[in-house]
Order: C-alpha cells, then structure tokens, then sequence
C-alpha cells in the first residue's frame, strides 16, 4: 500500500516531522512519502494562506495519483479536500476529519486545542462541515504560531497542556484533539500529564487511509466529487483538463 502525505506548506522540516510520524503509526507494509509543495505560505494559518496553498496542492496530486493508492492531506483545515476528492478515485483523508472520527468512537465529547487564536472560525467551519459539531465540547487556542510547533515545542506542549485542562475542567470534554499536524508527536506526553486520550491528526489519517484502502472503498464518481467538467482555464497550466 502507498500512501501520499501532502503537507500543503512549504516548511521542509515539519514535512519531514510528519512523515515520520505518519510512517511510526502505518503498518510495516505501508510505504509513506511525505512531501510540500515548492511554492506557497511556510505555514497555514488564515483562509488567505489556505487559498494560496490549495492550487499548489492541486499539482502535487497531478503529478503523484498515479503512484498512490490514497492521499492524506496533513494540515488541519484540511485544505482543498473536495477539491482533491473531484481528481481521483483514491481515498482522499483530510487529518480534521479522520482525527474527529477517532476522538468521536472512544468519547461523548472531546475538544480541539489547536494554534492562533484567530484560527478559532476556522477550526470551527471544519468542525461543523464535518457533521460532528454536537459532539465538540470546546475548541481552545495555545495562541502560539504554527511554526513554534517545529521550532519551539516544549512551550507548544505547555500550552496544549493549559489548553487542554480548561477543556476538561470548564468544557467538560473527555478527549483531546491536536489541531495541528505541526502538533504531531505530541500526544502520549499529553495525555499522561491530563489522563486522557489525545488524538495525533496525523496518526489518524494515515491509519484511516489504510482503513479505506484495506476496504477497497474508492472516492464516489456519483455527482459532488465526479471529475471537473473540462473546460478552457485561460493562463493556468493543464487549462484544457
């Protein structure tokens, strides 16, 4: 089984952090290529840096469907996910996604502490476009910059651990979501220091990929994800597909 792992910013280190995480969690027979797009923002942060990061996405999963047998999308907002979803018929996981479908089967309510405060709205639209909203007790902010993630992350995991107390104690959620790929790793030392289980996005989403691919579930052609109609896209490469 190949899996693809896109790290939609260009931030070549916490690429390499992720694909060891991703290739610690799949099983001995999975093979993990982890890359980033060579162009875009170093991190994701605002739906300005998402957009700008999507189109480049895009090319990497032109140039490498063929030798996948699913694609991860490892950033938490999981950016241009239905985009993706209309080029291939290999399964498509977003860590968002597949870290909430995890913390939802061992929790009633888990909570996701995740970067920048002013990422809150857009964790929230994840969240509820995910359909699991009820379930989310609380969405908490370590106020900190993605890039503290690779640079600083004793002060990260200090700050998840706060985080995450006050979504215990004041949410009442009984589950932690990292919400941040740049966070991966971090999850067994906190959950021994809160007691609870926390869920490594990147964990989760090379695990369900294989899931899905052990299943030989492919991506629906039905209606919403079938391929773009073509159609002539003036000044942009492959405008004619």
């Amino acid at each position: 089984m190949r899996i693809t792992v896109i790290n939609p910013n260009t931030t070549e280190t916490m690429t390499a952090a992720i694909g060891q995480i991703a290739k610690a969690h799949a099983a001995p027979s999975t093979e993990i290529t982890a890359m980033n797009p060579a162009r875009g923002p170093v991190s994701i942060e605002s739906f300005y840096d998402e957009y700008l990061a999507i189109p480049e996405v895009l090319k990497l999963v032109r140039q490498h469907d063929a030798e996948s047998d699913a694609i991860v999308l490892a950033c938490w907002g999981d950016p241009g996910i239905d985009a993706v979803r209309e080029m291939t018929t290999k399964p498509v996981v977003g860590i968002a996604e597949a870290s909430m479908y995890a913390a939802n089967a061992i929790a009633p309510r888990w909570s996701v502490v995740t970067t920048l405060a002013r990422s809150y709205h857009m964790v929230e639209h994840v969240v509820k476009k995910t359909g699991l909203g009820d379930r989310c007790a609380s969405i908490r902010c370590v106020d900190m910059p993605v890039l503290d993630c690779d640079e600083n992350p004793d002060a990260v995991l200090q700050g998840l651990e706060q985080g995450g107390r006050l979504a215990l104690q004041a949410d009442h959620a009984e589950a932690i979501i990292l919400g941040c790929a740049g966070m991966g790793g971090m999850e067994a030392a906190l959950s021994q220091r809160l007691g609870v289980p926390c869920v490594d996005p990147v964990a989760a989403g090379v695990r369900f990929a294989e899931l899905l691919v052990g299943m030989q579930l492919t991506t629906s052609k039905r209606l919403t994800y079938r391929p773009p109609e073509p159609k002539l896209r003036k000044g942009m490469e492959d405008s004619q597909d």
